[in-house]
């Protein structure tokens, strides 16, 4: 069926377009097919489903309410022939095809009467339709500043059994959450285990409700479909099943329309989505209460953690426009070891036996790279050469470092409360941490004042720490690390802060993640002393890329530079051992 609309607003030329099978969101926000930008309008306002033998009109709830030929729209109502919806200032005339009309009929009684009709599954046994939701808007286009922008058209272009299935798994959830309120028994702390029975219990029984009455679409598993209005209703949604795909290392919710995942460091766009923006919203709450963290109005963003250490960050209105917006770091299941790293091409056999002589004769590293370029996955495999016998002890904003050995302290910075008070930052922890006998100091990442704190640290006794710093390259961490320094407050002259670089860290490995999404450690580099105001580097490993392969993979080398560490005189007096054969270029 195609069905042709027409958009009118008083000032503005009519737009009349004809809509395919599909279902199309009509609001103001970015996700909304049929686009209308005017505050009057709700971000999602009503949701227009075309099949191939119906129409239907749903409101969803929008703050202005929708009217159907100039009467409230309160349910789910088919459309047959000629209609005028008015959303805020516009009206859409509808022109569809005569179809017979069919009653909306509500889910069976329940313990709690529902709030209306809408909540009822989809009845449609016509072919399934397309959704709008995660379609992209066209760019918005040039009007007066004096009046409201027009609307827009997109027309949905995903999976067409994705629609009734959503629909479907919104309408049971909406069920769910009027048979049992489940805000209700997690504010109460009702065991977990009990709260998810009763919630596993209660969508199996509303599905067999909808089975036994033969309502339930064709094409749709009732297994899968409980597992996803579970994950909704306790877990995380569509995210859970993202969380258990191995190949996915980053997930990226942009609203509730849009989601992305990066899978072998390339970003893909899902077909996935989340039923509104209230939902997104609970994921975001149930990340990060129970680590004691908050987001709300007055402190519209914050950095969480999963369970398994996965790094979150999520902001939400007034700050996103774009609905709230959840981002997820995920962590491997296993931790890395140096020799994965190698397989992964990552680095070279030599350049872990260097690197393992460094962390053994206590050198400082900073660990340097651009976002996502992999500084904590590379700490943590520094991390595992660090003997067993040491006192370790990590400080980071959100606790991500997974290390193996017995005596390892973790600490995490503290934001403020709910009053702007109580927060402890990372360099209050560094200082605290200089009295509790540590062996070893690891900061997750240095971002301000604590960079100071922290070379002090390691030209007072706390050889073998490791850090990590956002820089391109390691002539930038120095020029960041002094920086940092400076946010300190205080008033240091730039020699003095370079005296101290060049004294306190020893070492600085560069990693970064190149153009095909791989992630290789670009340079090893010693830091050799001050001379002036330089100071001095060598490179004693270096990544040297070559070009491109016709599959668009990175081809390139790992390579000495012929430098030998000054330390390297060291090792006999420490009783190890490090062949100098591993120097030469020409042993290659």
């Amino acid at each position: 069926m195609s069905l042709s609309i027409t958009i009118e607003h008083s000032g503005h030329p009519a737009t009349t377009t004809s809509l395919p099978s599909g279902t199309y969101l009509i609001g103001r926000g970015d996700g909304c097919a049929i686009r209308l930008r005017t505050p009057e309008v709700s971000d999602r306002h009503a949701r227009l489903t075309v099949t191939a033998d119906s129409v239907t009109i749903e409101d969803l709830h929008s703050s202005n309410g929708t009217l159907l030929d100039g009467a409230p729209l309160t349910l789910l109502t088919p459309l047959s022939g000629p209609h005028a919806i008015t959303v805020g200032p516009y009206t859409l005339r509808l022109t569809a095809p005569q179809t017979a009309t069919v009653n909306p009929q509500p889910l069976p009684p329940s313990a709690t009467p529902p709030r209306q009709p809408a909540d009822s599954p989809v009845t449609q046994s016509a072919p399934p339709t397309p959704t709008a939701s995660a379609a992209t808007p066209p760019p918005p286009a040039t009007t007066p500043a004096t009046i409201p922008a027009p609307a827009t058209v997109s027309t949905p272009a995903t999976d067409p059994r994705d629609a009734v299935r959503r629909e479907v798994k919104n309408q049971i959830h909406r069920e769910v959450l009027q048979r049992i309120d489940l805000k209700r028994l997690t504010a109460t702390r009702v065991n977990t285990e009990e709260l998810q029975t009763r919630t596993r219990e209660t969508i199996a029984s509303i599905i067999a409700e909808i089975e036994s009455r033969q309502r339930l679409p064709s094409g749709i598993d009732p297994s899968r479909l409980a597992r996803e209005i579970y994950n909704e209703a306790i877990g995380l949604g569509p995210l859970e099943d993202f969380l258990e795909d191995d190949s996915i290392t980053e997930i990226m919710v942009n609203g509730p329309n849009q989601i992305y995942v990066e899978r072998n460091g390339r970003l893909e766009l899902t077909g996935e989505t989340i039923m509104d923006d209230t939902t997104v919203l609970a994921i975001i709450e149930r990340i990060v209460s129970p680590i004691g963290r908050r987001i709300d109005e007055s402190q519209p963003f914050v950095d969480a953690r999963l369970h398994d250490g996965s790094r979150v960050n999520a902001i939400i209105h007034p700050l996103s426009l774009s609905g709230p917006c959840i981002t997820i770091r995920k962590f491997s299941k296993r931790i890395y070891t140096d020799q994965d790293l190698i397989n992964f091409g990552s680095w070279i056999q030599p350049m872990t036996a260097l690197l393992r002589i460094c962390v053994l004769l206590r050198k400082n590293i900073i660990v340097a790279g651009g976002t996502g370029s992999g500084k904590t996955t590379l700490l943590n495999t520094l991390s595992g050469y660090i003997p067993p016998t040491d006192r370790i002890v990590t400080i980071e904003d959100a606790a991500e470092l997974r290390l193996l050995q017995p005596h390892v302290i973790r600490l995490e910075a503290r934001p403020a409360n709910i009053e702007g008070r109580g927060a402890i930052p990372i360099r209050d922890l560094v200082r605290n941490s200089l009295r509790m006998r540590p062996d070893r100091i690891i900061v997750g990442e240095c971002r301000g004042g604590e960079a100071l704190d922290m070379l002090q640290a390691m030209n007072t006794g706390h050889d073998g720490s490791l850090t990590t710093v956002h820089a391109n390259s390691p002539r930038d961490v120095i020029s960041r690390v002094e920086t940092m320094v400076l946010m300190s407050g205080m008033d240091l002259p730039s020699r003095a802060i370079r005296e101290q670089i060049a004294s306190a860290v020893d070492v600085i490995v560069q990693i970064a993640r190149l153009t095909d999404g791989s992630r290789k450690v670009t340079s090893v580099t010693e830091i050799v002393g001050l001379e002036g105001n330089q100071i001095v580097m060598q490179d004693i490993f270096e990544y040297r890329q070559a070009g491109l392969s016709d599959s668009g993979k990175v081809v390139g080398q790992h390579r000495p530079t012929g430098s030998v560490p000054t330390f390297f005189e060291e090792l006999k007096a420490r009783g190890l051992e490090l062949d100098p054969v591993i120097f030469q270029p020409d042993a290659y």
